[in-house]
């Protein structure tokens, strides 16, 4: 019976070290995404506001950005949303540290 117990501990304590490690990796993504999603649209605000050739491209910006980019989930979707989470929350920037 002893000898039950103490496997039933080494499997609840793999158990827990996995939901415990799994979390934390979750977490650091999301924030890690997070940031990711705001540097992006930090990008693309800066450049429609001060980029020379801003007028050439107009609204094609984004399209423009899909096709040369090239990777998937890098798509018009993801760079409007990018954009727009920027213009609601500019102060993340002060938490990013050179990205």
């Amino acid at each position: 019976m002893a000898d039950n117990m103490k496997f039933e501990i080494l499997a609840d304590s793999i158990k827990s070290i996995n939901i415990k490690a799994g979390n934390a990796a979750k977490s650091a993504v999301n924030q890690l995404m997070t940031l990711r999603n705001w540097a992006i649209g930090y990008y693309i605000v800066e450049y429609e506001q001060g980029g020379s050739d801003r007028a050439e491209y107009g609204a094609h910006l984004l399209k423009n950005l899909e096709n040369q980019i090239s990777e998937k989930g890098l798509n018009i979707t993801l760079f409007k949303a990018c954009r727009q989470f920027y213009l609601v929350y500019p102060q993340i920037g002060s938490t990013v540290s050179n990205f």
